[in-house]
C-alpha cells in the first residue's frame, strides 16, 4: 500500500467541489428519472428544480476551474501505468466539459421552449433565457444534445467509480484516498 503525503492528497476546497457537485449531479439524473412518470403538475415541480440544479452545477463547474487554475491537482501516483495516466487525464477533461455541455445544452432547450422565461433558481432570482431560437425545433435539438451528452456523463460517472474502487481494492496504489476525505 502506498503511503499519500499531505501534498498528494487534493486540497479541502478541490475535495468539497468535488463532492457537491458530484452529489448534485446525481440528484439531478434521479430528479430527471423521477419526472418521466410523474403527474403534470409533479413533474413542473421536479423539472424546476433539475433545471435549477443544472444551472448551479454549470455555476460550480466554473469556480471549480477557477480553483484548478489557482491549485492544480496534486501529481498523479507514481504507480500508474501509462495508459492509466492517460485514461485519467482524459476522463477528467471530459467530465469538464460535460459539467459545461449538459447544463448549456439543458438550458438552452429550457430557453427555446419556454420562449424566452428565465429560469426560476429555487424562488430566489430567475436566470435569464438564453438568445437562443425559440420554438419545438430548437428546443428538441438542444433537448437531445443534453440527453445524449447526460448518458454520456452516466457512463464516465460509471467508469471513474469503477477505476477509483479498483485503484482502492485492488491496486491498493492511495489514488482514492487523494480525493475521499475520511480515507486515511
Amino acid at each position: 500500500m502506498t503511503t499519500l503525503t499531505a501534498a498528494a492528497r487534493y486540497s479541502r476546497g478541490a475535495i468539497a467541489l468535488h463532492w457537491i457537485m458530484a452529489a448534485l449531479i446525481v440528484l439531478n439524473f434521479v430528479l430527471a428519472e423521477m419526472a418521466e412518470d410523474a403527474s403534470k403538475d409533479e413533474r413542473s415541480i421536479l423539472m424546476g428544480n433539475h433545471k435549477a440544479i443544472g444551472i448551479t452545477i454549470l455555476l460550480f463547474t466554473l469556480v471549480r476551474i477557477g480553483w484548478k487554475q489557482a491549485r492544480p491537482a496534486p501529481p498523479l501516483v507514481d504507480t500508474l501505468k501509462a495508459w492509466e495516466a492517460a485514461l485519467s487525464k482524459v476522463v477528467h477533461g471530459l467530465f469538464y466539459v460535460l459539467m459545461l455541455a449538459i447544463p448549456l445544452a439543458g438550458w438552452a432547450a429550457s430557453s427555446a421552449w419556454g420562449n424566452g422565461a428565465p429560469v426560476d433558481m429555487f424562488g430566489l432570482f430567475g436566470m435569464p433565457a438564453l438568445p437562443v431560437e425559440h420554438g419545438k425545433e430548437s428546443a428538441g435539438l438542444f433537448g437531445e444534445i443534453h440527453e445524449t451528452t447526460a448518458k454520456l456523463m452516466f457512463v464516465l460517472f460509471v467508469l471513474h467509480v469503477l477505476g477509483a474502487l479498483k485503484h482502492h481494492f485492488i491496486d491498493r496504489d492511495g489514488t482514492m484516498r487523494r480525493m475521499v476525505p475520511w480515507l486515511k
